[in-house]
């Protein structure tokens, strides 16, 4: 499904109340365990937006850390690049103008 980055911050914040409901936590409990305040829980729960250090603290007294593994994998080199290019990329090239 598509979403537009509104759509994506809406969704996320919503799935960040139902995991602070299951787990019985008051917004200010939550602040308080992650180091942010009652109003950045808010906008995170609301979709608004907060950083991403709030974020990712948030989602650790959740104990939702897979979420960011998710978000993130690990990148990999495909045995084909090695073999064209001797070892991987470490930087990328600037593009010729046509």
């Amino acid at each position: 499904m598509y979403r537009n980055s509104n759509e994506w911050q809406e969704y996320l914040g919503g799935q960040l109340k139902t995991l602070r409901l299951r787990q019985n936590l008051s917004q200010d409990e939550l602040a308080k365990r992650a180091g942010v305040s009652t109003v950045t829980v808010s906008r995170l729960e609301a979709g608004k937006g907060a950083s991403l250090a709030s974020f990712v603290k948030v989602l650790q007294v959740l104990r939702q850390e897979d979420w960011l593994e998710q978000l993130a994998p690990a990148a990999s080199v495909s045995p084909l690049q090695v073999h064209n290019l001797g070892k991987p990329r470490q930087r990328a090239r600037a593009r010729k103008r046509g």
